[in-house]
């Protein structure tokens, strides 16, 4: 393998900003912004929208975005039983 082409791999602390959720893992993204972690040292923190601790797979939550299907908008939208 050639030397000094692949990016450094790191401790990076992941912030799901939806639900204020922290973890640390390795990675090779990059970010100018820091956080002081648990253990005293500080990391680069990339925020994320989504984790496991905010998805609905994860959660069992489901978003009420489109309630029923298209059959059931139709009827609500032209108030029909």
């Amino acid at each position: 393998m050639k030397n000094d082409i692949h990016p450094e791999y790191r401790k990076v602390v992941f912030l799901d900003t939806s639900s204020d959720f922290k973890f640390l893992t390795g990675s090779t993204a990059t970010s100018d912004e820091t956080i002081e972690w648990e253990d005293g040292n500080t990391y680069p923190l990339i925020r994320t929208e989504i984790s496991s601790a905010s998805h609905p797979f994860y959660t069992g939550k489901q978003k009420a975005d489109k309630a029923g299907g298209r059959v059931d908008r139709f009827k609500k939208k032209y108030n029909m039983k």
